[in-house]
């Protein structure tokens, strides 16, 4: 009985041994993870083997992981139920830690809900929809780029082709709708726009697939973007091949989904998209990606020995790769241990209790989530790295698909936009340069890039609108045949439209049809007319419709063609009245009043630098005043006589000098300006006139003007509607007092035309209102205006607008002042400020460095010669004020005037003279009568004993000679004629009669 007990407690332990070793086992071993795919699609069993490759490869390269991937397979058979329940199974029965897959959006969609409620990871690589986000279903990843990061690279494509308008061709499921709202907004930010959205059912029929494209057939736009699952694409283009849509004109885009499967798709599909251009994330070719090309095919041929074709991978395929590598990465890191799910307490569930609420909860899910999105490898895909939940894509590769091959033209990253060559830095190019991508092969074997749109094919002309105007009729003249009444359009704005559509590189068919009621009358107003472009009445107006904000808010207008503005017609009246004081005209009041002043300073400036030095400003102090003034007042005809000594002074006055020829030969030229021009002059200047005399005023009607006039402050009241420039004659005649107008606002092309001969008679004046000027109008992203704005400005810059211009305005002579500038009020101050500033600062400079001068001498003589009378500071400077006013006989023009003086005289006694005989009494007697009869005192003959200077005067010579025989030369003549005491010699100067004296 003992020993019996002992085994069955030996038997105990050795049971619970072997379920230790076996739990133990399962936890260090098998971890459950589910495939979800549908097999017998192209993805799906090109998928699955590379997750088995993958498993092989990260095994071999990992030996020492204690962990292993047992994958549980499911067919989804590419249906959302399908899919569902096998998610399902996996999930419930077999309790699978993670799933891989599904394969589409619509699969994935339903899938992350499941995930989400049992906390086990889904992964999938290839469900691209933006719709499935992982903040909504946090246990979704997405182990692919987004669809939406394409639509900026294509928007780019569309961009660089200068494709105006696009339509995008999509399945009607979360792939293809979650894509949509992307491009759009792309489109929208490079300015263009989608114009239909054709919407086709995954399991479209193709006759289905026929109505649409019939449909899209008739539209302009020849810009296809084609979003939608191989099944589908594969039979679309077959269709878009037989209805001849793959041929010239047309331009077809694919997007990612399609791109990668273009190497594996059938030879039929292949040669039906030829001309297709098509962009995919770039995947770096590398060495490690060579040998995974050698695996494939040789487990290819493992897997299905009898298909002697061994088609090429895809990028799902490598997708799936990386993505199993990652989850197994995870799986280690987060433990790897196969743990049981909680389930549901009994309490928790009822009899009607479905299976979606029986399900389980991962208890290591959240930690193998946490794992999924940290890990971090090097792929053959590239870098695996989870932002948001999801992988982040940035280089895109361009392809054109040409023959049956795919050819590579050009890259797309966010740096560098499209560029012909892979580069991540950024490239400052043209976006639209034709060498940033490769040719490219169009539809149709064409190598001429589609212009994008063409004319509907349904043969009915494009209907433009003209205004019926009854005035101006060189602009728009639509008048009516007498027979048939069909309408003839001519004028300038119709001359310049067929010029501009000339331009165009193909051709355009229309037809002209007049904006009138049934009376032939205008139908409304150019604002009525242009909104009938938005209505969708007309596909352009043609005429002399003004480009202004609020109309371009639903309707498109070209560049301008003629010249922008409103202004103002006004009588003119020539000016009457005394014309005496027309030579003031020439400079303003305080240009007069500047040169007066400084005429007068530079007369005194002259005298005081002079008058010390130069005799012709000495005398009384009228005579200085007079002479002072006379010299600088003729400076202005430079008829100055006087002569001028100091050196200062010739600085001054020549500065002078070229200030007053440059005012006299501005003051003639404006004044010759003045007397010569005729003077007419506005009745009215401004709007504000109009306003404070409450005039009435004219415009033209049916324009924009009248609502201009309103904002201006002019009163509804005050203002009369014209239609011809007849009308504008007889209202401007009469005045606004005598039932006309004073003034009549219109455009500036229709101000020249007014005036081209009548300029005698009115003029434009006041200040020009800006507008756009004439444009043609177009509907809103029309497709023509891109063309014909370019058209227009050929125009308008070359010869044709000249020539136009003359045939239709021949007597309008652009040269001539048919506008009206207010007159010249002179040559004001500030044109010459510089030259006055210039002068009156030499001027002043002078006068400081001649006073300084002046006062270092003076001050330094009156200190010698100071006595008690004249000590003191006050009475110094009267000495110096009396020493200043004197001349200064010192100075060297005084002594030079001396000698020349003294010259004179002596030449004047040697003529006189008589020849000197050997009786000296004689001699004198005939000295002294000859003397007498002379009238000036008698004087001898005979030298100094010392030697008298040559040069003296005469009258110094008569004055005795110092004891010493040094006479001063320069001494006063008063002082020179006073006796020097004498030392017992004889003066020989002495006067006769005391030579006459007996000797003692």
């Amino acid at each position: 009985m003992k020993g019996s007990f002992f085994v069955c407690v030996f038997m105990v332990f050795l049971h619970q041994g072997f379920a230790d070793e076996n739990e133990e086992a399962n936890g260090n071993g098998v971890v459950k993870i589910g495939v979800v795919l549908a097999m017998g699609s192209l993805v799906g069993r090109a998928s699955n083997m590379c997750i088995s490759i993958a498993l092989q490869d990260f095994y071999r390269d990992n030996p020492n992981f204690t962990s292993r991937l047992h994958l549980s397979t499911r067919d989804s058979g590419g249906d959302v139920v399908q899919a569902a329940s096998a998610a399902l199974d996996l999930i419930k029965n077999v309790e699978v830690q993670a799933i891989i897959g599904p394969q589409t959006s619509a699969e994935a969609q339903f899938l992350s809900d499941l995930a989400n409620k049992s906390q086990i990871p889904v992964i999938s690589f290839s469900a691209t929809s933006p719709s499935l986000s992982s903040t909504h279903t946090p246990y979704f990843i997405r182990a692919i780029p987004s669809d939406s990061i394409q639509a900026k690279p294509i928007a780019s494509l569309i961009k660089f082709y200068k494709w105006r308008q696009a339509i995008v061709v999509y399945e009607d499921t979360d792939y293809g709708a979650g894509f949509i709202p992307y491009l759009t907004d792309a489109l929208s930010e490079i300015g263009s726009r989608l114009q239909h959205r054709t919407l086709l059912p995954s399991v479209a029929s193709d006759e289905l697939i026929r109505k649409e494209l019939y449909k899209v057939m008739t539209m302009q736009t020849r810009v296809f973007v084609v979003h939608m699952s191989y099944p589908l694409a594969s039979r679309f283009f077959r269709q878009v091949k037989q209805l001849g849509m793959m041929s010239r004109d047309y331009a077809w885009i694919i997007t990612d989904g399609l791109t990668n499967l273009l190497n594996s798709m059938d030879p039929w599909t292949i040669d039906s998209m030829r001309g297709v251009l098509g962009v995919r994330a770039y995947i770096e070719g590398t060495q490690r990606l060579d040998k995974f090309s050698t695996r494939w095919k040789r487990y290819y041929r493992k897997e299905y020995p009898n298909e002697i074709d061994i088609p090429h991978f895809n990028v799902f395929c490598l997708r799936a790769y990386d993505a199993t590598r990652v989850l197994a990465l995870a799986v280690e890191k987060s433990g790897g241990r196969s743990v049981g799910f909680l389930r549901p307490t009994a309490g928790q569930m009822t009899a009607n209790s479905t299976d979606l609420l029986t399900l389980g909860i991962s208890p290591v899910g959240p930690r193998l989530l946490s794992a999924i999105l940290d890990t971090k490898l090097k792929g053959l895909t590239g870098t695996i790295r989870f932002v948001n939940g999801e992988i982040q894509g940035s280089t895109f590769q361009i392809v054109n698909v040409v023959d049956k091959s795919v050819r590579e033209i050009g890259f797309w990253s966010p740096e560098a936009g499209i560029s012909r060559e892979i580069s991540r830095k950024v490239v400052h190019r043209r976006s639209n340069d034709v060498e940033n991508l490769g040719p490219v092969i169009w539809p149709g074997e064409s190598t001429v890039t589609p212009k994008g749109w063409v004319f509907p094919t349904n043969g009915v002309k494009m209907k433009i609108g003209v205004p019926v105007k009854k005035g101006f009729k060189e602009f728009v003249n639509v008048e009516w045949g007498p027979l048939d009444g069909r309408p003839t359009t001519t004028g300038f704005s119709v001359d310049v439209f067929h010029a501009v559509v000339k331009g165009l590189p193909y051709g355009l068919d229309y037809e002209f049809v007049p904006f009138a009621d049934d009376h032939r009358k205008k139908a409304g107003t150019y604002n009525e007319l242009v909104y009938q472009v938005f209505l969708g009445k007309y596909d352009a107006v043609v005429g002399d419709v003004t480009i202004i904000a609020n109309r371009s808010n639903y309707v498109d207008l070209t560049p301008p063609y003629t010249e922008s503005g409103v202004s103002m017609i006004v009588p003119v009246r020539k000016e009457r009245g005394s014309r005496a004081l027309t030579f003031l005209k020439p400079l303003t009041w305080e240009l007069w009043v500047t040169a007066s002043c400084f005429f007068f300073f530079m007369a005194f400036v002259v005298w005081f630098l002079e008058h010390r030095i130069n005799d012709d400003f000495q005398g009384p102090p009228s005579e200085q005043v007079g002479r002072a003034l006379y010299f600088s007042f003729s400076t202005l005809v430079f008829a100055q006589r006087d002569k001028i000594t100091s050196n200062l002074t010739r600085f001054v006055i020549i500065l002078w000098l070229f200030l007053l020829l440059i005012l006299t030969n501005s003051y003639t030229a404006n004044l010759a300006s003045i007397l010569t021009v005729e003077q007419l002059q506005p009745t009215v200047t401004d709007v504000q006139t109009l306003i404070r005399n409450e005039d009435i005023v004219g415009y033209q009607g049916n324009s924009f003007v009248e609502d201009l006039l309103i904002k201006l402050g002019i009163s509804r009241s005050k203002l009369i509607e014209f239609d011809s420039a007849e009308e504008y004659v007889e209202a401007l005649s009469k005045g606004s007092s005598h039932g006309g107008v004073a003034a009549i606002f219109d455009e500036i092309p229709y101000i020249k035309s007014f005036l081209s001969n009548r300029t005698n008679d009115f003029m434009m004046v006041g200040p020009t209102y800006r507008t756009g000027g004439f444009g043609f109008v177009f509907p809103k992203n029309s497709l023509l205006l891109s063309d014909i704005s370019s058209s227009v400005l050929n125009v308008t810059e070359g010869e044709t607008m000249v020539s136009l211009e003359k045939r239709w305005f021949p007597k309008q002579d652009t040269s001539s002042s048919w506008s009206y500038s207010p007159s010249s009020k002179g040559l004001s101050l500030d044109s010459f400020w510089g030259l006055f500033l210039m002068v009156g600062t030499a001027s002043m400079g002078a006068l400081i460095i001649f006073f300084i001068g002046s006062c270092n001498e003076h001050w330094n003589r009156t200190v010698s010669e100071t006595t008690p009378m004249t000590k003191g500071f006050w009475p110094r400077i009267v000495a110096m004020a009396k020493h200043y006013i004197e001349r200064d006989l010192s100075l060297h023009t005084f002594r030079r005037k001396q000698r020349k003086e003294g010259e004179t005289e002596e030449n004047r006694e040697v003529a006189l003279a008589p020849t000197v005989t050997e009786n000296p009494l004689s001699s004198h007697t005939n000295a002294e009568c000859l003397s007498i009869e002379d009238g000036s005192p008698p004087h001898s003959t005979s030298v100094s004993a010392d030697g008298d200077d040559d040069y003296a005067p005469i009258q110094e010579r008569h004055a005795p000679t110092p004891a010493d025989g040094d006479e001063d030369d320069d001494a006063p003549i008063q002082e020179r004629h006073a006796p020097t005491p004498a030392d017992g010699d004889e003066d020989d100067d002495a006067p006769i009669q005391e030579r006459h004296a007996p000797t003692p």
